[in-house]
């Protein structure tokens, strides 16, 4: 059993830059394929970025050059480092694991999932 918490949401101007955290209870951390999501109101839950153990990452096309996914295995924690934010951006992020050693891109191959962060952009 895995547990995700998201933090590092907020509002912040365009251009601006934010960076959310999630932090993985449980063992084998780095045994997960790590991702983040993003849902604004009235659309589906969309793909952001991916990574496996380290190693490789993904991200949707809208948030390439902006976004950067990290994370750090001894601390059990995955980032979102988002830069030059536009009001586009703004929706609740999630965070989700599963233990696959690929890529995995679509929502519904996740098993665990965190609580969301509301990540707003001011025009």
């Amino acid at each position: 059993q895995v547990q995700l918490v998201e933090s590092g949401g907020g509002l912040v101007q365009t251009g601006g830059s934010l960076r959310l955290s999630c932090a993985a209870s449980g063992r084998a951390f780095s045994t997960y394929t790590m991702g983040w999501f993003r849902q604004a109101p009235g659309t589906e839950r969309e793909f952001v970025a991916a990574m496996r153990s380290g190693i490789s990452t993904d991200y949707a096309d809208s948030v390439k050059g902006r976004f950067t996914i990290s994370r750090d295995n001894i601390r059990n924690t995955v980032y979102l480092q988002m830069n030059s934010l536009k009001p586009e951006d703004t929706a609740v992020y999630y965070c989700a694991a599963v233990q696959v050693l690929r890529l995995v891109v679509a929502p519904s191959e996740y098993r665990y999932w965190g609580q969301g962060t509301q990540v707003t952009v001011s025009s």
